[in-house]
């Protein structure tokens, strides 16, 4: 049994094909079907030269190896749209027509912590008051990374006021949620508590900041540096790198002490805990990752990175005229006694009632010394809570 198959004007079956015999006799002369013939199992020598003879003759074969014929359709132009389309009837080779162009929309990607949109939208933030003023500006991240917060005459207390500054880093969520949060969990504590037992009451309020942050769905990690000032007294508070520094009649004292893997009691904590600290690209880091030990957050190097804060009270004397709240993106260009130079400059004298202005001069000053961090800076004026 023979069997042929051929379709009109394709480009496998055309003349020139020697797919099959030499000679095109498999092609049917009608362009409109297709030739489908069945032979005996046995065929003779007629018909198997019959199979490539000329078109005519296979299409009018009626002898008995031939017992019927299939006549079909004309097959779908698409078979042969390549062929048909690429002469015209006068032999001219046509070009075909090139397709239209797709246009498809590309939208933008970005890595990272998605900002929120109060921090996306604002790369400086200020603010003055009577007794302080406050300036943040964005450095070379995508968005602003640092929050604060201040209030005066707390839960109905003349003079209880609390500030702070927080940095955050992998995102702004943790900075954003001790500014909304710690001054609460602190204050809570320390109404209940005796006045004698400030430390452990703002201990107690960063920690438990940190265990509600760590029970949210939100990721990063914020250093902090508090004031809370009551009846006179000032507890300044730190964990991380952001730094408080008093001015005693224009000498400038620091009231905290940065915590970074560099420390060497830090070090030790982190080694006795399992971790270990080393240098990368002259940076000291906790599991090569982040540059300071102690904060909010973090929830990935919470074993090691302790939001345990380092704290000191002291009574505030009319010597003490002013005092620095600030992030490391000031105090990694400035010393603490060119800030409180430049700061006392805005508020002795005439220039007394200059604070904000005072603290944007000093984040111009980190700035032109090449800061790239977002840099926060406050001055509370201690007069007010004698």
């Amino acid at each position: 049994m023979s069997c042929s198959v051929a379709v009109s004007n394709s480009p496998v079956f055309s003349p020139s094909s020697s797919l099959f015999c030499s000679k095109p006799s498999i092609i049917s002369s009608s362009p409109e079907s297709l030739s489908l013939s069945l032979s005996h199992l046995k065929p003779s020598n007629t018909n198997t030269a019959s199979s490539c003879s000329s078109p005519s003759a296979a299409a009018a074969s009626s002898s008995p190896s031939s017992p019927f014929r299939l006549r079909l359709p004309k097959p779908p132009s698409v078979f042969s749209a390549s062929s048909a389309s690429s002469t015209s009837p006068n032999g001219t080779v046509l070009k075909r027509k090139r397709p239209a162009r797709l246009d498809i929309p590309v939208s933008s990607l970005t890595f990272g912590v998605p900002p929120t949109p109060s921090a996306a939208a604002r790369d400086v933030v200020e603010a003055e008051e009577d007794g302080f003023g406050v300036y943040c500006k964005r450095g070379r991240r995508e968005y602003m990374e640092d929050r604060y917060t201040a209030g005066n005459n707390l839960r109905g207390e003349n003079k209880l006021a609390f500030f702070g500054i927080f940095d955050g880093h992998g995102g702004a969520k943790a900075a954003e949620y001790a500014a909304n949060n710690l001054e609460k969990n602190i204050l809570d504590e320390v109404i209940m508590r005796d006045e004698d037992d400030a430390e452990e009451a703002v201990k107690r309020g960063y920690l438990n900041t940190d265990s509600d942050f760590l029970k949210e769905d939100l990721h990063g990690g914020s250093c902090c540096v508090t004031a809370l000032i009551r009846n006179g007294n000032l507890v300044v508070s730190n964990a991380g790198d952001c730094r408080a520094v008093i001015s005693r009649g224009g000498v400038a004292e620091a009231l905290t002490s940065d915590h970074r893997p560099s420390r060497e009691d830090e070090r030790d904590r982190i080694e006795n805990l399992g971790g270990y600290v080393d240098l990368c690209r002259g940076v000291w880091r906790i599991q090569g990752s982040l540059a300071v030990s102690r904060g909010i957050g973090d929830r990935h190097l919470k074993q090691w990175v302790t939001a345990e804060p380092e704290t000191k009270v002291l009574r505030i004397e009319p010597e003490h005229d002013l005092l620095i709240l600030a992030s490391d993106g000031l105090w990694d260009k400035v010393s603490n006694q060119e800030a409180v130079d430049i700061a006392r400059s805005f508020l002795m004298g005439s220039n007394k009632s200059q604070p904000l202005l005072a603290c944007k001069k000093l984040v111009d000053l980190s700035v032109s010394r090449g800061s790239m961090d977002d840099t926060s800076v406050m001055l509370i004026k201690l007069e007010h809570y004698v």
